[in-house]
């Protein structure tokens, strides 16, 4: 792609866009081949999601009112677009014990697997190695992480319903219309809330995940960049799975086909998120890529010399007499021949 730097009036554009933070950002997972490290969060996280949606409405099935369960659904269509459909709330009710038990089970294997997946691919952007650790510790570590991304999740819930209620309080006192601007003003409002809890997960993702202490500068920028993001794909996506998903030549498949692509999109952005995070300033890349060279010069130059090391111990002891004497004369040990032959 240098040729574009030729051109006349792109080149100049071109240059400044490869300077960017962005762009350097972009390289790194293309580095990394981000697209398998996607395709690896997407497939764990859909596997985990039926279970944990299952548990969550199971749990609030018995426990909540026929009105909060209808929120509830609401609410899970708001969060996951499309999904509200396939739940049964009614069946969950009746059969909360049973389904929950068996979902937890599932939520509990399946969880810890999309912990450990996203885990890894979030240090893979982030170019660390993988740990070197004993299997149950690693997976008691997941679990842990899961609990701390449940109660992150709930935490974020809890502020969203809040900062909601807030919000029509105040509407309802300031006598605020709710159609109208009035509408526009409280579908403004509930963005700006879900964006900021949004913003309060990502920064548990993309920091005691991966294990990672990033720049405060960057992480904040990236959080906040995931939580937009993230908030606008719902908003994108969510016609489409509840509108031509469930009627697509798909069938039966529409709307699972269109959650995965929706998932995959997701964890694209937070892949973004991370590499963004990971990616320092342009002369602190510098100073990096020129320290790998000297580095991997002098382990070029370190291992000529062994191998040249190897090949003078290697040599057989019945050299020629005309090789030992000029290998001699090289290094200053043959005396004169003069006095040699007593001349």
């Amino acid at each position: 792609m240098d040729w574009l730097k030729k051109l006349p009036v792109v080149g100049p554009l071109w240059v400044r866009l490869t300077a960017t933070h962005a762009w350097r950002s972009y390289e790194r997972l293309d580095r990394v081949k981000w697209t398998r490290l996607a395709a690896a969060m997407t497939f764990t996280s859909f596997v985990a999601l039926f279970p944990l949606l299952t548990v969550a409405a199971a749990i609030a099935a018995a426990t909540l009112s026929t009105k909060q369960q209808d929120e509830l659904q609401n609410k899970i269509a708001d969060q996951v677009p499309g999904i509200s459909d396939q739940l049964d709330v009614g069946a969950l009710v009746q059969n909360a014990g049973t389904v929950g038990l068996i979902a937890a089970g599932a939520l509990l294997f399946t969880g810890i697997g999309w912990a450990g997946s996203t885990r890894e691919c979030l240090r893979a952007v982030w170019e660390l190695p993988d740990e070197d650790e004993n299997a149950i510790l690693r997976k008691a570590k997941d679990f842990g992480i899961l609990v701390g991304l449940g109660g992150a999740v709930l935490v974020t819930i809890a502020i969203s319903t809040i900062a909601s209620a807030m919000v029509g309080w105040i509407t309802d006192q300031a006598g605020i219309d709710r159609e109208g601007w009035g509408s526009l003003l409280l579908q403004a409002t509930a963005f700006l809330v879900a964006v900021l809890a949004d913003f309060l997960l990502l920064l548990y993702v993309l920091t005691l995940l991966p294990g990672v202490e990033p720049h405060r500068r960057r992480l904040l920028v990236a959080a906040l960049t995931g939580a937009v993001g993230f908030e606008l794909l719902k908003l994108l996506l969510s016609g489409y799975m509840q509108g031509v998903a469930t009627k697509s030549m798909y069938g039966a498949f529409g709307v699972p086909v269109a959650l995965l692509l929706w998932i995959n999109f997701t964890s694209k952005l937070v892949l973004f998120c991370a590499a963004w995070t990971a990616t320092g300033s342009k002369e602190q890349e510098f100073e990096g890529h020129e320290l790998e060279k000297h580095e991997l010069r002098d382990q070029e130059l370190e291992g000529q010399a062994r191998e040249e090391q190897a090949r003078e111990e290697q040599a057989p002891d019945d050299q020629a007499p005309e090789d030992r004497r000029l290998k001699d004369e090289k290094s200053g040990d043959v005396p004169d021949r003069a006095a040699a032959s007593g001349g």
